[in-house]
C-alpha cells in the first residue's frame, strides 16, 4: 500500500506505526512535514515551507484558524505537486491539530483519511480554569471556543478520527465521538522495563550522584510548567527534604512552555519556583538535568524509589505509560487523564493536585514502606504488560487501516525501538 502521513514535526505520534509499516518493506511511505533533521528508514520525507504566521490584524479568536488554513494551503499545494508527479496514496494518516489535512480531500477525494483528534477545548470544566492559581477571565472564553474551529472542519471531512484514550474522546461533543476511534497507545515493553541491577551502583545525573542507599524521587515533563504540575511538585520538595535526609530529587524536563503561558514577569517557571521556595530548596539534593538522553531518562525511572506524574485534565504524557512499563511506584495527580491509567492503591497512588503536603505524604508512604513500593512497582509492570503492549497497539492500528481501506496487511511483531532523547519529542497538542 501507499501511505501518506502528515505531521508538522515528523514523525510526531506516528513514530511507531510508520516504523512498523516501513519495516515490513511491503509499503510505500511518504511523510509530509516541515523540514527537520529526523529520519526513518523506509520513509520518504516531503517537506513543505512553514507558512507565515496568522495575520496580526486578525481577531485574536480567529488567529489559530487563520494559521491552520495557511498550513492547509501549504500542504495542499505540496499534495497537488505529488499528484502531478503521479503519486496516488491508498491511505492518508495525519494529525488534525494544525489544520494541515484540511485540503487533502480536495486533492484526493476518494482516499480514506484517518486524522488524529487529540483534544476538544472547552472554556470551563477541563483544563482551562482548573488551577485557581492561574485564573482565566470570561473575556478569553471566545478565543478558547474558537480553538475548536479546525476540530469542527476536520470532523466534517470525509474520513474518520482517532484518539489514544477514552478520556480524550470524552472531551468531544457527544455527536462527534462516534466519528473517533480509540487506538490505545503502547510502549516497547522490552525497552521500558524494570532493571533491579541499577540499584546496586551509584547513578549520576545532573551532576548529582545517587548512592544505592539514597531514596530517589523522580519527576518528568517535556517542560517544567504548571500544566504538568511543576509548581505543586516544587512545593512538595521542602516537605520531602525535611522528612528524610536520604531523599534526593531529580526533575527531568526543559525550561520552555509546551502548554499554557510563560511566567508573567518573564524567565522560567523553574526560576519562579526556586525563588518562592527560598531556603526550602537545597540544590545539593535537588537537580534539574534538563532534557536528557533517552537511556539516562530510562535509568532514572528504573532507579526511582517514587515517581511523581502530575497533569491538569489534559492529554496524558507518554512518560506516564513508560513509567508504568518500567515498573515505577507512581504518585499521580487525581485528575481524569491519570485515573484512566492508575487505580489508587493498586498500580499507583493518586494525590490531590492542590495539596503539596499531601503529595509529599504519598511519596513518603512509598519511600518508607518497602512492601507498598514493591506492590505498586509489580502491579505497574503487570498493568503495562496487560494494557500497554506495543504489539497490541500496532495490531489495533493495522486493523483500523484494514477496515477503512479493505486491504489485508500481514502483521509481524515490532522490533525494539532505538533510543531517543527524552523530552525532545515535538509538541503534540496546543495549549
Amino acid at each position: 500500500m501507499k501511505f501518506l502521513f502528515v505531521h508538522q514535526n515528523f514523525p510526531g505520534q506516528f513514530l511507531h506505526i510508520a516504523r512498523h509499516l516501513a519495516a515490513s518493506k511491503q509499503h510505500d511511505l511518504v511523510f509530509v512535514t516541515e523540514p527537520n533533521d529526523n529520519a526513518m528508514a523506509g520513509v520518504r520525507k516531503v517537506p513543505y515551507a512553514k507558512p507565515p504566521p496568522a495575520a496580526s490584524e486578525a481577531h485574536i479568536a480567529a488567529r489559530e484558524l487563520d494559521g491552520g488554513v495557511r498550513r492547509a494551503e501549504a500542504v495542499g499545494r505540496t499534495a497537488a505537486n505529488l499528484k502531478t508527479l503521479g503519486y496516488e496514496p491508498d491511505m492518508i494518516v495525519g494529525h488534525h491539530g494544525w489544520g494541515e489535512m484540511l485540503n487533502l480531500h480536495d486533492v484526493w477525494p476518494k482516499v480514506p483519511m484517518l486524522g488524529y483528534m487529540e483534544f476538544y477545548y472547552q472554556p470551563i470544566g477541563i483544563d482551562v480554569g482548573f488551577d485557581p492559581e492561574f485564573p482565566i477571565g470570561v473575556d478569553d472564553f471566545p478565543r478558547i471556543r474558537a480553538k475548536n474551529a479546525i476540530n469542527h472542519i476536520a470532523l466534517n471531512l470525509l474520513g474518520e478520527g482517532q484518539a489514544p484514550t477514552a478520556w480524550q474522546i470524552s472531551t468531544y461533543p457527544e455527536w462527534a465521538r462516534k466519528r473517533i476511534n480509540m487506538v490505545w497507545e503502547g510502549v516497547h515493553l522490552d525497552v521500558c522495563k524494570p532493571n533491579p541491577k541499577i540499584r546496586r551502583a551509584p547513578l549520576t545525573i545532573g551532576g548529582m550522584t545517587i548512592a544505592p542507599t539514597d531514596k530517589l524521587v523522580t519527576y518528568v515533563s517535556r517542560d517544567l510548567e504548571p500544566y504538568r504540575g511543576f509548581p505543586l511538585m516544587m512545593r512538595a520538595v521542602p516537605h520531602l527534604l525535611k522528612a528524610r535526609k536520604d531523599i534526593k530529587v531529580v526533575m527531568i524536563g526543559g525550561d520552555g512552555v509546551s502548554y499554557g503561558n510563560p511566567p508573567p514577569d518573564g524567565g522560567t517557571w523553574r526560576d519562579v519556583m526556586i525563588r518562592e521556595l527560598g531556603a526550602g530548596f537545597d540544590p545539593s539534593r535537588v537537580v534539574f538535568p534538563g532534557r536528557v538522553p533517552y537511556d539516562l531518562y530510562l535509568s532514572a525511572l528504573q532507579r526511582s524509589d517514587a515517581h511523581v506524574y502530575l497533569t491538569y485534565p489534559f492529554v496524558a504524557s507518554w512518560s506516564l505509560r513508560e513509567a508504568l512499563a518500567v515498573g515505577c511506584a507512581i504518585v499521580g495527580s487525581d485528575t481524569q487523564p491519570v485515573r484512566e491509567f492508575i487505580a489508587h492503591g493498586e498500580n499507583g497512588l493518586l494525590a490531590s493536585f492542590f495539596d503539596p503536603a499531601g503529595l509529599a505524604e504519598s511519596v513518603l508512604s512509598i519511600v518508607g514502606d518497602p512492601a507498598l513500593g514493591q506492590k505498586l512497582r509489580a502491579n505497574a509492570r503487570a498493568y503495562a504488560e496487560a494494557r500497554l503492549s506495543m504489539t497490541d497497539y500496532l495490531k489495533s492500528y493495522v486493523a483500523l487501516i484494514e477496515r477503512m481501506t479493505g486491504a489485508s496487511l500481514p502483521f509481524a511483531p515490532p522490533e525494539p525501538a532505538p533510543g531517543r532523547a527524552r523530552s525532545k519529542r515535538p509538541s503534540t497538542a496546543k495549549g
